[in-house]
C-alpha cells in the first residue's frame, strides 16, 4: 500500500486507472503535472471527480495526445464552468461530465443543523466544520 508524498511516485508507477479524490490545497495543486503523468504506465486512464486544480491541463492534454495517457474522464475543472472553447470539450479521448453534487436531504440536514444549534448554545464544538485553511 502506498500513502503520503513518499508513496506518490510508487503509486503512480503502478496505476493503470488513476482516480483523483483529493482536496484543493497548496500541496495538491497541479499534483498531476507532466512529471507525475510520465510516471503512469503508458496507456493509463485518469479520472478526476475531486477538484479541478489537481491537474495541469496542458500537461494532461499533451500526455493524452502522446499516448502516455489513453484517456481521461473529468468531472471538475480549474475554471468552472469549463469555458466553451476549452480543448477538453472537443478532445476525442477526454470525456467531460457534469459536476453534480448530491442533493441535500432535508430530514438529515435538519438534524445536523438542530444539533449544531444545541452545541453552539452549550459552548460545544460544531459538527462537520470546514477547515478553509486546509482547503476542505
Amino acid at each position: 500500500m502506498y500513502h503520503g508524498e513518499d508513496g506518490l511516485a510508487a503509486a503512480l508507477s503502478k496505476a493503470e486507472i488513476l482516480i483523483l479524490l483529493l482536496p484543493d490545497t497548496k500541496a495538491t495543486e497541479n499534483i498531476l503535472d507532466a512529471p507525475a503523468l510520465a510516471l503512469l504506465p503508458r496507456g493509463a486512464f485518469v479520472i478526476n471527480p475531486g477538484r479541478g486544480p489537481l491537474i495541469d491541463d496542458d500537461a494532461l492534454l499533451k500526455a493524452v495526445d502522446q499516448g502516455q495517457v489513453a484517456g481521461a474522464t473529468l468531472d471538475v475543472f480549474r475554471t468552472e464552468p469549463l469555458p466553451a472553447d476549452h480543448p477538453f470539450w472537443a478532445h476525442p479521448r477526454i470525456t467531460v461530465t457534469p459536476h453534480i453534487a448530491a442533493e441535500t436531504r432535508p430530514a438529515t440536514a435538519a438534524r445536523v443543523i438542530a444539533e449544531n444549534i444545541r452545541r453552539g448554545e452549550a459552548g460545544l464544538p460544531f459538527l462537520h466544520l470546514v477547515d478553509r485553511g486546509s482547503g476542505y
